[in-house]
């Protein structure tokens, strides 16, 4: 019985010893999870009931298990590489079949989707042209490189202080004579072909807390918008609903405008004039400069003329367990019964982890742990190979009895 067991023994170590070696042959592979066996002794088995007193005939693998603990998360820059914290995975197609992996580490195709490399593609939500995700059933994410389109301005808000010190001006208005205006403030807005213009809202002041608003357009003098009149309270604060209306038409066929001028919040007091805030609601053609991923997965473009929308959103999967996964290599695992269903959902919600963009997941393999463990693998052969020349030296005293 002490050969069985010893061999028992030896397969043990030697499976236990495949185990170490694969985890640390991938000590540095990106996303891969470490694994250990997992033993249990053996019995004979008997139709008779049987005592206390059996021995047992050795050992058996009853598994190798996978420890899915979190790895270590380092910087890179490539803002395709994608980190999980926490639970999931990662959900990619391969021609439609569904595979889920830990390792982030993907990049774009020729077509704009986003792979591993092995080539499955990122799966998610897409988004439509306006920025909002179409949610439902996730699908391969493509990265539309497209010019995001012009937006043409239809509001500027400006909150600006008008000194109560200036004088009042008769004298007719004049773009070109500053001696028939206070102060002027330019303000670029954009068409609807993405062509930027250039407001000037001219303010003068004609008695104690009035003052007119006149906007010219492109350099032309004669004005598209006012005399528009706002009024202050003794106190300084503006009165009413201080808005003017704006309407002219671009040249070059874009459409006509109409832009509201906002200036609630503006103030006349004793101090010299100043532009508080000022912003407007159009903008330019601009081209993908950049893109990152948020820590709920929403993918962020970056255009050249300073905006920035919603391309799409990387979604994760969960299972009850884990360790029913099939491990398919190149960093995958497919969906099995033993797992139980992919609960399919947004990083940061439904226990799921967060995402970090420009990172990647390490290796979960202790390395200092799996050589003492290969150590102790290695006694553990020699002790077994030990128990079968022991029993082979037994045997051969008994041959040799005379």
């Amino acid at each position: 019985m002490a050969f069985q067991q010893g061999l028992s023994g030896l397969n043990a170590a030697s499976k236990s010893l495949d185990v170490i070696g694969n985890n640390v042959a991938n000590s540095s592979t990106v996303g891969f999870k470490q694994a250990r066996a997992e033993f249990a002794d053996v019995y004979a088995t008997a139709l008779a009931g049987t005592g206390g007193s059996n021995i047992g005939i050795g050992t058996k693998v009853a598994t190798v298990q996978q420890l899915f603990t979190q790895g270590n998360i380092t910087t890179t820059s490539n803002p395709l590489d994608i980190a999980i914290t926490g639970d999931g995975f990662f959900r990619v197609s391969t021609d439609g079949a569904i595979t889920y992996t830990r390792n982030g580490q993907f990049q774009l195709d020729k077509t704009g989707y986003i792979v591993n490399s092995a080539g499955a593609q990122l799966t998610g939500y897409m988004a439509d042209t306006s920025g909002n995700l179409l949610t439902g059933t996730p699908a391969a994410i493509q990265i539309n490189t497209a010019d995001l389109q012009p937006q043409a301005t239809t509001g500027i808000t400006a909150v600006v202080n008008l000194d109560s010190r200036e004088a009042a001006i008769a004298t007719a208005f004049d773009a070109n004579d500053p001696d028939t205006y206070n102060k002027v403030i330019p303000t670029t807005i954009y068409d609807s072909q993405g062509n930027d213009h250039t407001l000037m809202s001219y303010f003068t002041k004609t008695g104690d807390n009035t003052w007119d608003v006149r906007t010219t357009v492109d350099g032309g003098t004669t004005p598209v918008a006012g005399p528009t009149t706002i009024t202050f309270s003794s106190a300084g604060i503006i009165s009413g609903t201080p808005t003017q209306a704006i309407n002219f038409t671009p040249a070059g066929g874009s459409a006509a405008m109409t832009v509201s001028l906002n200036l609630a919040g503006s103030t006349q007091f004793g101090s010299d004039f100043g532009i508080n805030a000022q912003s407007q609601d159009g903008y330019a053609s601009g081209k993908l400069a950049s893109f990152g991923t948020a820590s709920d997965g929403t993918i962020i473009g970056r255009y050249t003329n300073g905006q920035a929308k919603t391309l799409g959103q990387v979604v994760l999967a969960k299972f009850a367990n884990p360790n029913g996964l099939q491990n398919l290599g190149n960093n995958q695992w497919a969906e099995t019964p033993d797992s139980g269903l992919a609960v399919v959902g947004t990083a940061g919600t439904g226990g799921l982890g967060i995402l970090q963009s420009s990172a990647l997941e390490e290796s979960n393999v202790d390395l200092t742990s799996e050589l003492v463990n290969m150590i102790t693998a290695q006694r553990f052969y020699q002790a077994n190979a030990q128990t079968i020349k022991t029993q082979d030296q037994v045997l051969q005293t008994l041959v040799n009895l005379r």
